[in-house]
């Protein structure tokens, strides 16, 4: 019966949060349409040049899979994983992302991986942790790349003003969460006790889940200090981002638009703040209009700079959800399983 009550209260909560998302997208996607001609977007598309999607899609697999790399690396203190289960299990995360609302794909990244080698969830679910905190790493460091080399026209220097306040926010936000990490590995048994004083109002059912699998978490915080793996992790984390950026190079030359590299460091800054916000599955709407805006910096607007966001979202959705949906038949999987399981 608790697991019943459990299992509704996390439907609705689901089912909120798909709702808020799908009026955020709704309202960006209004903003961004309520001025284009349809007839200038298609003429837009009939000028580009597709030769350049296929480096695009190619380039952003590789960064997948550096992905599915880079997590294989950051298990390995714990055990030796197969780089193909890693891949799948990134694959298929992605792919939820974009099809199911509150990114949900993540637990179903740490089920999938943790069924398929054997490793306890939590410890799982420590090494995602640890993964997207070199996501964060990766993006300041982009972000500070953008502020050295980025020139905008005089109209346009708010744009550096809030990236300079946003970087402070973002180097401030990954400290804390660093620090945090740090102190709850020091004071492991004392975060055990302080939350099983805190879930005992709870069902018994409740606590019995959370307690191990927080201690495993605790567990898995592991992240070997060796100048070696420290500097595989950087390098490997380097070229996922590079080949996650070239895409948008690719597609702005598609267009036939030249701009330096700035400007693709600048759009995809843009575009991670963009996929922070809630939204529909996929991000659409909030994905389209922050590349809009960051486009619109350089003198690209109107229904080409929307054509050009329109190809950039798909380069990044497209490819890895078929193949995400791929690998769901090919191991008679179900997506709707795999959220109930997550």
């Amino acid at each position: 019966m608790a697991e019943m009550v459990n299992n509704r209260r996390g439907t609705m909560l689901t089912g909120w949060k798909f709702w808020i998302g799908m009026g955020v997208s709704v309202f960006f996607l209004a903003i961004l349409l309520r001025s284009m001609d349809g007839r200038k977007l298609l003429e837009a598309f009939r000028q580009m040049d597709w030769r350049f999607m296929a480096p695009a899609v190619a380039a952003t697999m590789f960064s997948y899979y550096m992905r599915a790399y880079r997590w294989k690396l950051l298990l390995a203190g714990e055990k030796k994983t197969s780089l193909s289960n890693c891949f799948t299990a990134t694959i298929v995360g992605y792919m939820a992302n974009n099809l199911l609302p509150a990114r949900i794909g993540e637990l179903i990244r740490v089920y999938l991986l943790g069924e398929r080698e054997a490793i306890d969830k939590g410890t799982v679910l420590a090494s995602l942790v640890l993964d997207r905190l070199l996501d964060g790493l990766s993006v300041l460091c982009i972000l500070v790349a953008t502020l050295l080399t980025l020139q905008v026209p005089g109209e346009e220097e708010g744009v550096r003003a809030a990236l300079v306040t946003g970087g402070y926010v973002t180097f401030a936000a990954y400290l804390g969460l660093v620090a945090f990490m740090i102190l709850l590995k020091r004071s492991a048994s004392a975060t055990v006790r302080l939350a099983g004083k805190l879930l005992k109002p709870f069902p018994a059912c409740v606590s019995d889940r959370a307690i191990p699998l927080l201690g495993s978490f605790i567990g898995g915080l592991r992240l070997s200090l060796h100048p070696r793996s420290i500097a595989a992790l950087l390098l490997v984390s380097a070229i996922v981002w590079a080949f996650a950026i070239w895409p948008i190079d690719l597609a702005l030359r598609s267009f036939g638009i030249s701009l330096p590299l700035a400007a693709s460091l600048f759009i995809m800054i843009l575009l991670v703040i963009a996929v922070m916000v809630p939204a529909s599955p996929g991000y659409i709407g909030t994905y389209h209009y922050a590349c809009f805006k960051a486009l619109t910096v350089f003198g690209v607007t109107g229904e080409k700079a929307l054509s050009v966001a329109l190809v950039i979202h798909a380069v990044n959705f497209f490819p890895i959800t078929l193949l995400g949906l791929y690998y769901l038949v090919r191991d008679r999987l179900s997506l709707a399983g795999l959220k109930n399981r997550a």
